[in-house]
């Protein structure tokens, strides 16, 4: 974990609520897709952490959703401004595994970390495939990043405004694949549970107070115990979750 001071460089809205924030800054504690960065805004007493969406030797991009008055807040702020950031918190997606096929799962902004995890899995040679799901055409976000790396990518639409209608796992039987990984929301891990017929890993939205692992407040639980989402996941093995 790396605290710091980080430039914004960019702050673009991709749709009415949906936000690219670029940063500047030291990017050296990030060593895997997954991993997330925790901002302090003033004014605000808790931290608010965001996925990673990519990042580089020098800079650092997130993708949020304006929800409420912190999120609000880091939509007004402009490029030049500074931000103090920990970054590098949690364990990533493990990517070392024999699996050629992976299926890439995204709900919402879940989507966000699973476009690094894309570029790593393809460094090594093998070849993800990504369903994409939002509620609607309105939603959707970082669907031509995603087509831009090569990769087949379905679009899934809860009332069918783009692409296909109904979830992620509506569109998981036309994908030949070994292994997942998915992020979003909890009803969406759920669904797949029922659906999925290979072994695979699990992003976890939590809600935190701290983002490493101090206040027990973020904490799921698994076969071996009670574990903190900021600290030993987000990222966790599907046969290691108590559902």
């Amino acid at each position: 974990m790396h605290q710091g001071i980080y430039t914004i460089v960019e702050n673009t809205a991709l749709n009415a609520d949906c936000y690219r924030m670029i940063l500047r800054g030291d990017t050296a504690s990030v060593t895997a897709p997954g991993q997330f960065i925790d901002i302090r805004l003033d004014g605000f007493f808790l931290r608010r952490p965001i996925s990673l969406f990519d990042w580089d030797d020098a800079t650092l991009a997130i993708i949020y959703k304006t929800v409420g008055a912190g999120t609000e807040a880091m939509a007004r702020l402009a490029p030049g401004q500074t931000l103090d950031v920990l970054c590098g918190l949690g364990n990533g997606f493990q990517t070392g595994g024999d699996e050629k096929r992976p299926l890439l799962l995204g709900g919402g902004l879940g989507v966000a970390p699973l476009y690094a995890l894309a570029k790593a899995l393809l460094a090594q040679g093998k070849h993800p495939a990504a369903i994409l799901g939002f509620n609607t055409a309105a939603d959707v976000v970082c669907l031509k990043a995603f087509e831009a790396l090569g990769i087949p990518v379905q679009l899934t639409t809860a009332d069918g405004s783009a692409g296909v209608r109904g979830f992620v796992t509506d569109a998981m039987a036309r994908v030949d694949s070994d292994y997942f990984y998915a992020c979003g929301p909890m009803p969406m891990f759920r669904a797949i549970e029922k659906t999925a017929k290979t072994s695979g890993q699990y992003s976890f939205e939590e809600r935190m107070g701290c983002g490493f692992g101090a206040c027990m407040g973020c904490s799921c639980l698994t076969k071996s115990g009670s574990r903190r989402v900021c600290k030993e996941g987000p990222v966790f093995m599907r046969e290691e979750i108590i559902w």
